[in-house]
């Protein structure tokens, strides 16, 4: 087994996770990206910047920030995760975008090389966050800036929890997640994400509530995504006898949340900013 300091989180990313998320690219990108752009709009990239994207997933944001630095500039995208990888890299794309297959917590970066860092949901998933955001920090200029959104608290969330509590009138609850551990929700609470910044080396670290609907598509998308993306997945895999009952009641609930745009529910994310000295 690898002694890499990610290696469950690149084993997941690497197999039927990573795979899931390549399937649903399009669907995932058009509910997330409200999300991402909002972020971007914290970073404020500059024509000419070189900027890092943390986490780059299949390469949506990596190619909205190359718009954003053009001319002149230029965007890396990292990420752990081939799958995605091969997805962002049959993207077209200009000739000032790369992507790398590496992890944010132990790439060697070329010190003080990037004017900003990004990320779409990328940094919760870290081993040591502290370890990798000093990392991220030792790659950005003096006066670099770092920008990512993540989740609040899955109970601020319908997005998510709307789908598991009409599931869980079938089906037994899981376990519930150690709040710490890399995931999804690793940085709701606001105080530990600042004290992960500063021991990192950050300063002028602040945390902005941003609260949109959001959504994948219509109702079919919208139930395929919550039957594969988040723990739903695996409940289904342990409890297969009951599959029909659980997607009639998703589709009932989610189909209450339907208009003309699709099928969308409240988020309620953390949009984080900070900078080196």
């Amino acid at each position: 087994m690898s002694e890499a300091p990610n290696a469950a989180q690149v084993a997941y990313w690497n197999d039927a996770a990573g795979q899931t998320w390549a399937e649903m690219q399009e669907a995932l990108d058009r509910q997330l990206a409200p999300l991402g752009r909002a972020a971007m709009a914290a970073l404020a990239p500059k024509p000419g910047e070189r900027l890092l994207d943390v986490g780059c997933g299949a390469g949506q944001t990596t190619l909205e920030l190359a718009a954003a630095v053009a001319p002149g500039g230029e965007v890396v995208g990292l990420d752990i995760s081939r799958p995605l990888l091969e997805v962002s890299r049959g993207r077209p794309a200009a000739a000032a975008v790369s992507f790398l297959e590496g992890d944010a917590q132990t790439h060697p970066f070329e010190p003080a090389s990037f004017d900003g860092a990004f990320s779409r949901f990328g940094v919760m998933f870290f081993a040591d966050p502290p370890a990798a955001f000093a990392n991220i920090r030792r790659a950005l200029k003096p006066g670099g800036r770092l920008a990512f959104v993540c989740w609040r608290g899955m109970g601020e969330n319908p997005i998510m929890t709307a789908p598991l509590t009409a599931a869980l009138a079938h089906l037994p609850a899981p376990s519930p997640p150690d709040p710490t551990a890399p995931g999804p929700f690793a940085f709701a609470d606001p105080d530990r994400v600042r004290g992960i910044l500063r021991t990192a080396g950050f300063e002028g670290i602040e945390l902005a509530p941003h609260d949109e609907k959001i959504g994948g598509g219509d109702l079919r998308t919208a139930v395929g995504l919550a039957l594969r993306v988040g723990p739903l997945g695996m409940l289904l895999r342990e409890n297969p006898n009951k599959r029909d009952v659980v997607v009639a009641a998703i589709r009932d609930e989610l189909a209450r949340h339907e208009g003309p745009d699709g099928v969308k529910l409240d988020s309620a994310t953390w949009i984080v900013t900070a900078r080196t000295p």
